[in-house]
Parts: structure tokens; sequence; C-alpha cells
């Protein structure tokens, strides 16, 4: 193993599949020149050459369109976008074009890409780039949406995104490019579509993903403190969701929390609700909890942050709830 930042298991990952296979390339804004917006490309101007390491103009819908037609004539882009709030002038390719490609064509055409970057709160940016996108592109079958929470999980699962032969919807943390983690060495692959379980435990589930799970672990930590043992599970990818790793916990721990970065309504948390209802309702011996942001726009105030975001306090005060 080796310690390494988020930022550096991402270029890791681009790189070795670069080096792969030909048919692949990064386009996006400053990630030839400028090395990336948050570095995650540096060197590989250097070493691939500016017809595959590609800037483009701020301009997100078109230079995604471009990704489209490249992926349609067997090249595999990787598109990064300085921030997914900037994506949503790209959302008519990626849900109308890439996401649809395969099912109008009649399966002649494969959308072969990666689409990722910046996802999520980071601190004062305000309302229009501090959005949670993972329930908004889960929604749309086609797409395939992955949100790790560590460098070992990005990197991993970053290879199996490039290897796909459908678009993927790859959601990064700006809050994160520089969290340090231990990733093994040499050749590996993380399948899309299974869940990790971080931590095991015996009194409660506790489903979550991306940069928020270190509010999980972290309350996770306090409760054993207070023997209560949490099971915390790590999505890693949100669609395909591993339902089959959550029920089969919560037949053993009979309860679950759901924690997650974004808004209550038509959510990720609502999903799982259902289905927990729907084939583990016999095992549950208390109601599904969840512990999301505000249902408000994201607010600039330091103070109203601490307000809308889900933190310790109230996942441990969830959890003590369902006990």
């Amino acid at each position: 193993m080796k310690t390494i930042q988020f930022r550096e298991a991402l270029r890791e990952a681009m790189t070795e599949e670069m080096r792969r296979d030909k048919n692949v390339f990064l386009l996006g804004e400053e990630v030839a020149e400028y090395n990336g917006a948050y570095k995650v490309s540096q060197g590989m101007l250097d070493e691939f050459g500016p017809k595959r390491v590609i800037d483009t103009p701020i301009a997100e819908l078109g230079f995604t369109g471009i990704a489209v037609g490249a992926s349609m004539n067997g090249l595999k882009p990787i598109v990064e976008f300085m921030t997914w709030n900037f994506a949503i002038l790209a959302a008519d390719q990626i849900i109308n074009s890439a996401a649809k490609m395969m099912q109008m064509s009649g399966g002649q055409y494969h959308c072969p890409i990666v689409f990722r970057g910046g996802n999520g709160t980071a601190g004062q940016l305000g309302a229009t780039h501090s959005q949670s996108f993972e329930a908004f592109y889960a929604h749309v079958p086609g797409l395939k949406v992955i949100t790790p929470s560590n460098p070992a999980d990005a990197k991993g699962l970053l290879k199996a995104a490039i290897r796909d032969e459908d678009p993927v919807v790859f959601l990064e943390s700006e809050k994160m490019y520089g969290d340090k983690g231990e990733v093994p060495e040499g050749e590996y692959i993380i399948p899309i579509g299974v869940a990790d379980i971080k931590r095991k435990g015996s009194d409660v589930t506790l489903v979550s993903f991306g940069k928020i799970m270190k509010v999980a672990l972290e309350a996770a930590e306090i409760l054993a403190k207070e023997n209560i043992e949490v099971e915390v599970i790590d999505l890693r990818t949100i669609r395909p969701l591993d339902y089959e790793t959550i029920v089969e916990s919560i037949k053993k721990t009979n309860r679950c929390v759901v924690l997650e970065e974004s808004w209550p309504l038509a959510s990720i948390s609502s999903e799982i609700a259902y289905h927990v209802q729907r084939y583990a309702f016999d095992y549950l011996d208390a109601p599904v909890m969840r512990v999301t942001q505000t249902d408000t726009p994201f607010a600039f105030s330091p103070s109203l942050i601490d307000e809308a975001l889900p933190n310790v306090k109230r996942l441990i005060e969830a959890i003590k709830k369902t006990l």
C-alpha cells in the first residue's frame, strides 16, 4: 500500500488507462496548460500531448456534445467539469444524448464516456455552486452514477468507469482532493455497483456515500464508546445501487439510518427508505430515519451553512431515536 492524495489517485487511474488504451483522452476546462483546476491532471499534458489532453472553452454544452460524438465513433472521452454546478449546462447532452444513445440506436451505438468533476458543497461558494447531483443523474436510465469517499475507491472505480461501455457520471468533491489515504500498489479495479461495509456493527445500519461518509464514521466512533455498534455502509455506486448489501445488514441490525448531503425530496435516501420497507419490512424494529441537508438553497453565511448541512450531532440523535 502507498499513501497518496485523492487527486493523485484520480490522476493515476486516468494515466494508467490512457497508457493502456490509446482511444482514451481527457478534455475539459483548464485540464492541460493549467494542469487542472484542482491539479488532478497535473503532468498529463507533458506525457500524452495536446491531442489527448485537451483544453476546452468555457462551453460545457459544446464540449460535452463533442465527447458524445467522439464516443460514438470509437473513442473513450473523459470529460472534466470544473464543477458539476457548471455541468447543468451540459445536462442536455448527458441526459438526452449519452444516456439514451444505445436504446435509441437499437444497440448500434454505445457511449463509453466518463463525466467527472467536483460535486456538492465546498464552503462559502453560494447557492449556485453548492449542489449535490447524485439523485439528479441517478434518476436517468442509461447512466451509471459513482460517488467515491476515499482515494482507494476513487482510483479503482474510475478505472472501472473508463473501461465501461456506458456513460458514467463520476461525482467527486472539491473538499476531498487533498485528502490522503492508502491505495494498493499495482493494477486493481473496483466493480461498479458494489457497496462496501466500512465498519461492522450489530445495533443499527447506517448508509451513506461521498464525502459525508466522514460524518458517518465519526458518529460511529463516538457511539462505539457508548456500546452502540453502528454498521456503516458506503454505497460507492448510486446507480446501479447495491440494495442487497443494505437489506442483508438490516436483517442483522433491524434498524436503518440514511445520511445524505443533498436535499430530502426525491433523494437517494427516499429511494433506500422505500426499498427497505418493501424488502426488509419484517426485519425492522423502528422506522427508517434519514439525515439530509435542509430543504433550502445553500447559504453563503457560515452560521447558516452549519445549520443546513448534516452533522455528527444530528446524525447521533437520529441513530439514538431508532434505538
